[in-house]
């Protein structure tokens, strides 16, 4: 076999992981952003100053170690001791809150229940909501670091994409892009549709151009360099960018004529009619049948094709779920009755999960199934309750330390007269990770892509030992973040329309 048939077949045939490793995962980034958060309140409380001071490079080499490392090695060289190292972390996490809530004296002393009630009533900035923020950035991260890792043997087969059922790691991560997208869209933004509906959707066609370049230009860059492709995933000639494409139109489309506030009925619309139509004609055969792709272009693409109104349908319940997070809220009672709320959709769409793989069949990334929809929706909830908690975890040790300089998280609502203090806080911000790259997400996307691709040139991903694996898939991602970053200092958004 050759280099490339090896490598197809290295990807190729897997049936993925539990439901329950998946959610386990969902831990791992919120413990890392509440230790990189209780390591600058430690400083601060340590040297009495900000941690502005420090070079760019430490602030650099601080977010990437405390929140891509773990996330490389999680996936790689720990992924068998993935709920070892989240009780670690957590254990770690727990000590460190009750060293600083006990060693503060910042404010009085009172008693720990008027403490939580003072923190219940406190009010917080709403400019950004931080754990949407965060969300859709690591996507983005884990999402770059799989595309390259799973070319490698130390990457569990588990985690990488599916044959045709399972749950795979990777087949969430496609689910939870479209839906990150849909959350920070207009129509969840509350953007009010100007002009015609035909002037509308004629904008929405013109503004997708740059995915569909980008398609174009990795179409003819795989085609032409021979390099390896899993053609049960999309198909002969379709590709992911096409996928967002599209799916961006259509939702579009479709929210120009009815309410956004219905999108959740439009979403269990579109899912249960796909559904029903795999169920009761010849399409899921015709979908999961592989020898027919030289007939047409239809035939070639099939996957790729019909999978998009199952991302249609994840979208529109993103749009639904970005409108509800975009409502104006100040209080921390507020969004913690939010949070709550997410984790309890989030069961509601994994008890009808359930029952839909137990009644109608597994969940299927290949066809973008009813039950991949409700996967693909009911885990992006989990996963952002997670950071929510987190996110509101370290608002309470903020306010207990009197340290307010732990970026990409809530602060909370000040007084006029701290102007010095906001200004401060926005320089921690223009040296944060997390902000660069949701500065220049889809470059960083497109930059992820190139960089694997050039990897797999240079590198023999199959013959790598697990240390030489890990060494080069960290220099990966800090290429990656170290060009997003000095763009986001340079205050540089790299936008095509």
């Amino acid at each position: 076999m050759s280099q490339r048939e090896l490598k197809e077949a290295f990807v190729s045939n897997l049936n993925g992981t539990s439901l329950q490793e998946v959610a386990l995962g969902s831990f791992l980034t919120p413990l890392c952003l509440i230790n990189r958060g209780l390591i600058l309140i430690l400083y601060h409380q340590a040297k009495g100053t900000l941690p502005v001071p420090l070079p760019l490079i430490c602030h650099l080499l601080l977010d990437f170690s405390l929140l891509v490392l773990p996330l490389v090695l999680s996936c790689t060289v720990l992924s068998g001791v993935l709920h070892q190292v989240i009780m670690s972390l957590t254990f770690v996490s727990a000590c460190v809150f009750c060293y600083i809530y006990r060693t503060n004296n910042h404010p009085p002393a009172r008693h720990p229940r008027d403490t939580v009630s003072t923190f219940l009533q406190s009010h917080v900035k709403f400019n950004q909501v931080p754990f949407v923020t965060v969300f859709r950035v690591f996507v983005n991260v884990k999402t770059a670091i799989s595309i390259l890792a799973v070319d490698f043997s130390v990457f569990p087969r588990r985690y990488a994409k599916t044959e045709t059922y399972g749950t795979g790691v990777m087949d969430f991560g496609v689910g939870a892009y479209v839906f990150a997208n849909a959350l920070v869209c207009p129509e969840a933004r509350g953007k009010n549709i100007s002009g015609s509906r035909m002037t509308y959707i004629t904008k929405q066609l013109l503004s997708v151009w740059p995915l569909v370049v980008l398609g174009m230009v990795r179409l003819v860059s795989v085609k032409m360099t021979g390099y390896h492709e899993h053609m049960t995933e999309y198909g002969v000639h379709w590709n992911f960018f096409f996928t967002l494409a599209i799916v961006r139109v259509v939702a579009s489309m479709v929210l120009a004529v009815l309410p956004v506030s219905q999108s959740w009925v439009v979403a269990l619309l579109i899912s249960g009619l796909y559904q029903f139509t795999l169920e009761k004609s010849g399409l899921k055969a015709f979908l999961i049948h592989n020898n027919d792709r030289e007939k047409d272009f239809l035939h070639a693409n099939k996957e790729g094709i019909f999978s998009v109104v199952g991302y249609v349908a994840i979208y529109m319940a993103g749009v639904q779920v970005g409108l509800y997070l975009m409502q104006p809220r100040s209080q921390v009672r507020q969004w913690l009755k939010v949070l709550f709320n997410l984790l309890l959709g989030s069961s509601v769409l994994y008890t009808a999960l359930y029952t839909c793989q137990t009644l109608v069949e597994p969940v299927s990334r290949r066809l973008a199934n009813l039950p991949f929809c409700l996967w693909s929706v009911a885990q992006s909830l989990f996963f952002m309750t997670c950071l929510g908690v987190a996110d509101m975890a370290l608002l309470f040790c903020k306010r207990t330390s009197g340290c307010h300089f732990v970026p990409s998280s809530w602060n909370l609502c000040k007084k006029q007269s701290d102007s010095v203090s906001d200004k401060s806080e926005g320089e921690i911000e223009r040296r944060c990770l997390v902000q660069a790259v949701s500065r220049n997400q889809l470059l960083f996307f497109l930059l992820a892509n190139l960089m694997t691709g050039l990897t797999n040139s240079i590198v023999d991903t199959l013959s790598c030992s697990s240390l030489s694996a890990v060494c080069v898939l960290l220099s990966y991602m800090f290429m990656n973040s170290l060009v997003i970053y000095v763009l986001h200092l340079c205050d540089i958004t790299v936008k095509f329309w």
